[in-house]
């Protein structure tokens, strides 16, 4: 079933609904490690209608198959800074023995638009699609030149995209200073009030290999330099420990802000116990109030009588914003002498102002068409292509709004089985576009 098939009133709702579903047909799954398939359809497809609105765009490759497309759009007033809009055509794997419906249909029903991408992000790039034929429509331009970009590989390390794109296309970004994405600006219920956290900043990505090595030899016998022994204590005392409390600059405004709109105290030198006093908005903040590491994978041994030489783990850590020195000290700390580490992966923390002209535009845009609106900053647990496009010094902000239905779990629709995205939520983001690009 197509939005064509149900019954949208409004127009432009219905062609983002419309959008949203032709996208998601692409299947564009991106398993890693260099295995993907179906971005350079959708490139095309989103080149297309880039294209049919007036820009010209370009398409990019680092590898055939693996597709970019940037287009800029110049603004009414050339002397303003220019900002970035960003998204990723690429999606995870989705197993469909485990969906109601096929992953990759697009299916319009219950209010709903379904499959992999609904909310991570193929929502994002129709609702720009469709303010950008909008805008053509009505002969309509914004005041600052913007720069959209709709890359491949988010789902992975951005090797074929954002930070390939920053490493030899920097120039297609030249006077932007600040860019919007995913991960921000959606509502969230809590107790009667409709919090839209704003992405300010993001957690670094760090993720280690550990190794332990040690004296090989047969099962049966004594042997006091086990590699496994070694690396399984080290990991026990890493999991153990608690990581203290590091209130970055977002994560201090959104305990305030919320803490204030829902008449809850905020004690910042007890913040566990703000945390439980706020009750479900605390989601939204638990994970970026300190560092963390996670062990993920392990491997050691390969017959049950044989003490092998080797044993290696594999750790998730994600770092706040000003702490990756701190966290490693400690990290080294915990592992000991026997223990070896090194980067898998490295992308530091991403922290843009909470207090800005961008921040107060988004703000605006959502009021207006959610006068209740109550837009505060928050930090992303994970991490996003910001992290690429930050190094060019722009100001990332996570802002793709969507309006959802109190009880509807959003968090866990990205990755998720059944994702879906509400089909007036995308008409709401849809205008909120409109409105910030429009007036930022």
């Amino acid at each position: 079933m197509t939005s064509s098939d149900i019954d949208i009133a409004d127009l432009a709702t219905r062609e983002v609904v419309d959008l949203c579903s032709r996208l998601i047909r692409f299947d564009t799954t991106n398993r890693g490690g260099g295995d993907s398939e179906g971005e350079r359809q959708a490139a095309e497809f989103v080149a297309g209608h880039l294209a049919d609105a007036g820009l010209e765009p370009v398409l990019l490759e680092r590898e055939p198959g693996r597709t970019n497309v940037v287009a800029r759009l110049t603004g009414s007033e050339p002397g303003l800074d220019a900002l970035l809009v960003q998204a990723h055509l690429d999606v995870v794997p989705a197993d469909p023995t485990e969906w109601s419906v096929s992953p990759f249909s697009g299916e319009v029903r219950d209010g709903y638009v379904w499959g992999r991408g609904a909310v991570d992000m193929k929502d994002m790039v129709a609702m720009v699609l469709s303010v950008l034929h909008r805008w053509a429509r009505e002969g309509r331009r914004p005041r600052r030149d913007i720069v959209f970009a709709f890359v491949a590989d988010e789902e992975d390390l951005g090797y074929w995209g954002a930070h390939w794109l920053v490493d030899e296309h920097a120039d297609l970004f030249a006077g932007c200073t600040a860019a919007i994405s995913e991960s921000g600006a959606y509502s969230y219920h809590v107790n009667g009030t409709r919090l839209y956290p704003v992405g300010t900043a993001e957690r670094g990505t760090s993720h280690l290999r550990l190794t332990a090595r040690g004296r090989a030899g047969h099962g049966s016998r004594r042997n006091d330099d086990n590699a496994v022994t070694k690396l399984v204590a080290a990991l026990g005392r890493l999991a153990a420990h608690e990581w203290p409390v590091r209130l970055t600059p977002a994560v201090r405004a959104f305990l305030e802000r919320t803490g204030s709109a829902l008449g809850v105290e905020v004690d910042l030198s007890d913040v566990d116990g703000t945390l439980r006093r706020l009750g479900p908005a605390a989601a939204l903040v638990e994970s970026t109030v300190r560092n963390s590491t996670t062990t993920t994978v392990l491997s050691a041994g390969y017959k049950v009588n044989v003490i092998p030489g080797l044993a290696q783990a594999e750790v998730d850590t994600r770092v706040l914003p000003g702490t990756e020195e701190e966290l490693l000290a400690t990290v080294d700390e915990l592992l000991g002498p026997d223990v070896q580490r090194e980067f898998l992966a490295r992308q530091p923390a991403v922290q843009a102002p909470v207090d800005s002209p961008w921040f107060e535009a988004m703000a605006d845009a959502l009021r207006a068409e959610d006068p209740e609106a109550v837009v505060v900053p928050y930090c992303l647990g994970g991490g996003t292509d910001a992290k690429a496009f930050a190094q060019l010094g722009m100001a990332c902000y996570g802002f793709a709004p969507l309006a959802l239905p109190e009880g509807f779990n959003y968090r866990a629709m990205a990755h998720g089985v059944d994702e879906r995205v509400p089909v007036e939520g995308l008409g709401f983001g849809a205008r909120v576009l409109d409105r910030f690009l429009s007036t930022c």
